[in-house]
Parts: C-alpha cells; structure tokens; sequence
C-alpha cells in the first residue's frame, strides 16, 4: 500500500482535441538529448507576437534558460516556448548560456521570428552541458509538426519524475466574447518554490497589456504555485510563462482589478491552482495528499509561516508516510515558525476530528479517529491559533521511502 501513488487531482487528462487555444500550437519530440526513445524537446508557438509574462526562481544558483530567458522577457513579446527535459543547464558557465542561445537562435530561425521573441526553459540533470546537435537536427523538424491540440504531448515531454503529464484548460467569457486559458507544468521533487514550480507553461488569447498580466501572473502565482512544496528544495530552473496573444479580439485590458481583469484573473487561478495541486499530487513516492490550513492567525503572514513551516517539517511528512497521528510533531514544528501564538490556545483537527484543544490532546479516543483520517489518500490538517482572523493553506504531501530511492540514484 505505501508504494501506491496518491490520486488527488490527478483525473485523467481530456481527449487531445479539446486543449486547443486559439492562435498556439504545440508539440513534442524524441531528441536523445540524454535518453533514448522517450520525447524530451517541446515547442509552443503563437501565430502572431504575444504579450509574455513570467516569474523565476529565487534560488541564487540560476541555470542558463533562466538567465537567457530573463533578458527576453524584458521586451514583453515573445513568439515561442522551447523546452528540453533530461538535462537542465544548469551550472554550465559560458557554454551552458551560450548553449541556451543557441537553441533560442535555432528556434526563432524554425519559427520565423526574433531571437529576443524566443524563451528558453530546461529541466533535468544538473551540471550536465546540453548537446548542440540534437537540438539543431530535431528542432526544425518538431517546428513543421506543431498543432493545436499538440498540448498532451508536449507536457509529456517536459516530464522528469513526474508519473504523469499535467495540464488544464478553462474556457470564460469576457466583453460577451470567450476566452480560454490552458496550461500545462511538470514538476515532482525540488518543490519548495518561491515564485513558480520548476516549469509551467500557459497560454491564453486574452488581449491585455504586458504590465497588467505581469501583475496578475505575480499576484496569482503566491496564491497557488507558493502555496505548495514536497520536499523543501527550490530548483535553479523554476519557470513560469504566460503568453496572450490577443486573438479572442477583446479590448486589451490595461487594470488586472477591473471587472475584465478579474475574470481573467479567477480563469488563471484555477488553472495555476489545479496545476499546482496535480504537483503535489505526483510528488516523488507521494502517497498522500493534504492541505495543511492555519486559521485564527494574528496576520496572512503569520498564517502562511506557520502551515509552511508544519507542511515542510521532514518529522510531520514522515509521521504522514506512517499514517501516525503524531500532533506533537506539528505544534513542535509551529513553535519553530516565528509567528505570533499562544500554545496554550491552540486547536489542532484532523480532517473533521478534533484532536487538540487548549494545546493538549482532547482524548485518546479522538487519537483513534484522527488516524483513520490518515489512512486516506487526501485529506486536511487544520490548526486555529485562536490569535485573530487571518488564514492560509500550504499543499504538501508525505515522505516515503521511495522518494529517498528516487533521488538517491536519479542521475544514474
């Protein structure tokens, strides 16, 4: 049973022919870039110059893409998204940059557009230098087999330890016209991001101005893809790419809090969110999945310290793994958080069950009941502070023996 997979949100994908968005094409191929016989180079393109946004990682240790992709967004606009899995440019000097320039180049020659219009996004082994031939064989070719419902096969692509691809689409209207936002990301261990999640790509054909959609991306990326971690690290690769290309023909929204705003604003949410929770999910050797909420909190700062904090304590998520409703570990793991409490206050559910009150456990019977809670696949932990009105949930998973097994050997 503890080698099973956790299942939350992780539906299987719909048909191909239903992710389509208008004006993008994607696609995916086999590259060898360090496996043989598995698809690893993705491409998205937009038929037309599309307003770009985008968020990085925090890690000071930044991989090339970043750096190269980080310049190119300054100009707001870009045309295509290519992506490599199995090695991640990272730590690779002035080769590894102009290695990520170099795809950029062969990209932009492939699609017919600027160089500056080209973003670059890597994932896999770090320290590993990126082969320049496959690349220039294999990317004019994946530029001639692009379509529009190519999107299942480009997040298949993108894939590392992840068990299985990860995409959602949401189709709104606005200005009485629709609009559709599609996503796709991978990601499955270094989750601990402050700013997006290892790689997520999404594309809408909204009209809106790059500075409103920066907003919204920044502001929609706290509430969802920093809300969650599996096992504490941050990659040197983390990426986030939102593309509108403007083709739903609506007028550009200029104020991310107008009403116009606002309904592309709750379309990004979900799909970031749903993204974000399919990350978790298929964490590495994860078999549970489960939202640790702090209410009655001082301040939103406070909230989001201390279920941070619990969801990152290697004790909490091992006693997770064991299905042990160890409450001890997580008030331990909240005095540590530097936030405002009184322990002597604190109310600790698990799930629907109460089983700390005033900072003790309510009964050994609520004990029992509390770890048949943890028997389930998916479920909650919520602690009230009693301190104010302020409240806030991280995502985490457990840790298992195969994670340990996963990443003892992943570059082998």
């Amino acid at each position: 049973m503890k080698n099973e997979k956790c299942e939350m949100t992780t539906d299987q994908p719909p048909p191909p022919e239903e992710f389509t968005v208008t004006g993008f094409k994607a696609g995916a191929i086999a590259a060898g870039i360090r496996y043989q016989g598995r698809t690893d180079l993705a491409l998205i393109v937009s038929e037309v110059p599309a307003t770009a946004a985008g968020v990085f990682t925090t890690n000071k240790v930044q991989a090339a893409p970043v750096i190269l992709s980080r310049s190119h967004l300054t100009k707001n606009t870009a045309r295509a998204i290519v992506v490599n899995s199995g090695i991640a440019n990272a730590c690779t000097g002035e080769v590894g940059l102009q290695r990520a320039q170099a795809t950029a180049q062969i990209t932009a020659d492939a699609v017919g557009c600027p160089v500056e219009e080209v973003l670059v996004a890597s994932t896999g082994v770090i320290g590993m230098e990126l082969p320049n031939e496959p690349l220039a064989n294999y990317l004019p070719k994946l530029a001639n087999m692009l379509r529009p419902d190519g999107w299942l096969d480009a997040a298949r692509a993108i894939m590392t330890t992840d068990t299985k691809p990860k995409l959602h689409i949401v189709r709104s209207r606005l200005q009485e016209r629709s609009f559709t936002v599609l996503g796709i990301a991978k990601g499955a261990g270094m989750i601990c991001p402050d700013m997006a999640t290892l790689l997520s790509f999404v594309v809408t054909d909204v009209a809106i101005t790059p500075g409103a959609l920066q907003t919204l991306v920044r502001e929609e990326t706290q509430r969802t893809y920093n809300r969650i971690t599996v096992d504490g690290d941050t990659s040197t690769n983390d990426t986030l790419f939102v593309l509108a290309n403007g083709l739903a023909a609506n007028r550009p929204i200029e104020d991310p809090n107008s009403s116009d705003g606002e309904r592309l604003r709750l379309a990004l949410r979900e799909v970031l969110l749903d993204l974000a929770m399919k990350i978790v999910a298929d964490g590495e050797g994860a078999t549970k999945f489960v939202e640790i909420k702090v209410r009655g909190a001082s301040s939103p700062l406070d909230a989001l310290s201390g279920a941070r904090t619990v969801a990152n304590s290697p004790l909490v998520k091992t006693a997770l793994y064991g299905e042990d409703a160890n409450w001890g570990r997580i008030l331990a793991a909240l005095g540590r958080a530097n936030i405002d409490f009184d322990p002597n206050r604190v109310q600790l559910f698990f799930g629907e069950v109460k089983l700390v009150e005033n900072g003790r456990l309510v009964s050994e019977d609520a004990e029992k009941e509390a770890s048949r809670i943890l028997i389930q696949p998916t479920f909650s932990i919520t602690i009230d502070l009693c301190q104010g009105d302020a409240e806030e949930s991280v995502y985490t998973c457990d840790l298992s023996l195969d994670y340990v097994k996963i990443n003892a050997d992943y570059r082998s």
